[in-house]
């Protein structure tokens, strides 16, 4: 993922193939994590999400207590 995840930046880029689809996000305990991909399918943390070819893009939300932080990361699907 580029750049490496900081709190503080809120976009991301990366490549991935048809081998590499399990979305996981890491937060503090008790944070909840939404995940959505496309602007239309809920993803549930740590499970696989189905590419579409070329760019993607994953908007996560952790939300621990009253504050709500979203990052969007762009996920390019390339072919093998």
């Amino acid at each position: 993922m580029a750049p490496a995840f900081e709190p503080g930046v809120k976009a991301y880029r990366v490549s991935t193939s048809n081998a590499t689809n399990t979305i996981t996000a890491a937060a503090d305990t008790g944070a909840k994590i939404s995940i959505l991909l496309n602007d239309s399918t809920m993803v549930e943390n740590g499970t696989a999400a189905t590419w579409q070819d070329g760019e993607n893009t994953l908007v996560i939300t952790v939300t621990s207590g009253a504050v709500s932080t979203a990052y969007t990361v762009t996920v390019t699907k390339t072919t093998v």
